[in-house]
């Protein structure tokens, strides 16, 4: 059993950073592939971006690819979704995921197992 639980959502003017954060319990934490989801209202979850168990393998959704950086600290059950550049269009809530098995790159939500509550992010014009 894995618990999520994001943080480091809010309010930011376009063009700003925010960093995501989410602290999973339990000691096999490094062994599941992580990936970080948004959803906005009225549309669909949408793929943002996943990291391998070890951190090796990195995979973005082409929305934001060049402007968010995934990565994790294992020692720290803790994954991280850096998010610059942001757009009016980015505003969702996020939220993080852990996989175990499956297929890379794990780019659908219904591959994985454990959902954490979800952060909002909402970014101003």
């Amino acid at each position: 059993q894995v618990q999520l639980v994001e943080s480091g959502g809010g309010l930011v003017q376009a063009g700003g950073s925010l960093r995501l954060s989410c602290a999973a319990s339990g000691r096999t934490f490094s062994r599941y592939a992580m990936g970080w989801f948004r959803q906005a209202p009225g549309k669909e979850r949408e793929f943002v971006a996943v990291i391998s168990w070890s951190g090796g393998i990195t995979y973005y959704g082409d929305s934001v690819k060049g402007r968010f950086t995934v990565s994790r600290d294992n020692a720290k059950n803790t994954v991280y979704l850096q998010m610059n550049s942001l757009k009016p269009e980015d505003t969702a809530v996020y939220y993080c995921a852990a996989v175990f098995g499956g297929n890379w790159p794990y780019s659908t939500a219904h591959e994985y197992d454990y959902w954490g509550q979800g952060t909002q992010v909402t970014v101003s014009s």
